[in-house]
């Protein structure tokens, strides 16, 4: 069977080329007689996995010297508690909200302290980016919180909020290795893999060294504690050993297409193929303003859930899978990571013109 184009929000399109690698390697890697599913964490082919994935993402992101890399379990969700158990001082935290999944860190983050909500776009189902260049700070808050690219509606952050000196946090789960990045203006840069890095069930934290304490909430359990993980290499427990392997696959085949300046070149150029189209069509429109659209998730609807769910059969029937919007708001999505080839976008624009003569 042929492979199809697969425009997923996430577990969602890896690069064809680790896919082959990982399936050449699978029954002997680098004739070690077993499958890195198979070997011990504690192994030296193992050690050399996990370190080479390290010291590939450092160079891909340019991370200073004094920030960990993480590689944890638990997805982006699991952080959402993680965060304010390890971070919250002051019981004081203040968020960004900006989608569904920067309101479920917020409602998490309740939990633990006072939390102020202190710029929101739900006043318009979260089709933009609030204005984020003075905000009412909390003085004393511990960190500021942003989900930086909104997988479900397709908004990014294309400047950082001024947080006014206190530590941003961030959630770049579905802009992740997409685009260079200023490590330094972030305390802390989080995001699970399955977007646009690996196979689900790994979460990449990326942390300044002075967040790294003992100092967390009373009753945080040990596996919630960053200075647990940092101070075994990520190795405390038994971590997901195949899904970091596959990773480490994903930063050399970056590294190949020339790093994330290449990638930005990339990805801008199609996500103009199809925000173009978007923009002069008769029946598509995207659902983002202009300003604050994301390079990976681009949300579009016809404006008659009839006519979308129809679009969403066709074109599964055309290989064009996934392209359903989230079940809260509808419509069409199409993701657009980095292992999405230029030739999916253009086929997908090619059967919306196609779609849209016939249903005009």
């Amino acid at each position: 069977m042929s492979r199809v184009y697969n425009f997923s929000a996430g577990p969602a399109v890896l690069p064809e080329e680790v896919l082959r690698e990982a399936a050449e390697e699978m029954l002997d890697y680098k004739g070690t007689g077993m499958s890195v599913m198979e070997m011990s964490h504690r192994s030296k082919a193992f050690e050399e996995i996990i370190e080479t994935a390290e010291a590939d993402l450092r160079e891909l992101m340019n991370i200073p010297d004094n920030y960990k890399v993480l590689f944890l379990q638990g997805g982006a969700s699991l952080q959402f508690a993680m965060i304010p158990m390890n971070l919250m001082k002051n019981k004081v935290a203040d968020y960004i909200v900006t989608g569904q999944w920067a309101k479920k860190a917020y409602q998490e983050a309740c939990k633990y302290g006072k939390v102020n909500k202190i710029a929101s776009s739900e006043d318009r189902t979260f089709s933009y980016i609030p204005d984020c260049s003075d905000l009412p700070i909390s003085e004393d808050a511990d960190y500021v919180y942003i989900c930086e690219n909104n997988t479900i509606y397709g908004t990014k952050f294309k400047t950082l909020p001024n947080t006014k000196g206190k530590t941003l946090v961030a959630d770049v789960s579905s802009c992740f290795l997409s685009e260079p990045v200023d490590v330094s203006k972030y305390g802390i840069l989080y995001g699970g893999v399955q977007k646009n890095i690996g196979p689900a069930g790994v979460v990449i934290v990326i942390i300044r060294e002075d967040l790294i304490t003992e100092d967390v909430l009373p009753g945080t359990p040990t596996m919630m504690q960053y200075k647990v993980h940092a101070d075994a290499g990520s190795l405390y427990n038994t971590p997901p050993a195949y899904g970091i392997y596959i990773c480490g696959k994903v930063f050399q085949w970056l590294k190949k297409r020339g790093g994330l300046a290449a990638m930005k070149e990339y990805n801008e150029k199609k996500a103009a193929i199809l925000y173009d189209y978007l923009d002069q069509s008769k029946l598509f429109k995207g659902t983002v303003e202009k300003k604050d659209r994301s390079l990976m998730n681009v949300p579009f609807v016809t404006g008659d859930k009839e006519l979308d769910d129809k679009f969403v059969k066709a074109a599964k029937a055309a290989g064009l899978e996934n392209l359903k919007g989230h079940r809260t708001v509808g419509g069409m999505r199409a993701s657009i990571y980095n292992a999405m080839p230029i030739e999916g976008v253009e086929k997908l624009v090619e059967f919306m013109k196609k779609f849209e003569e016939e249903n005009l």
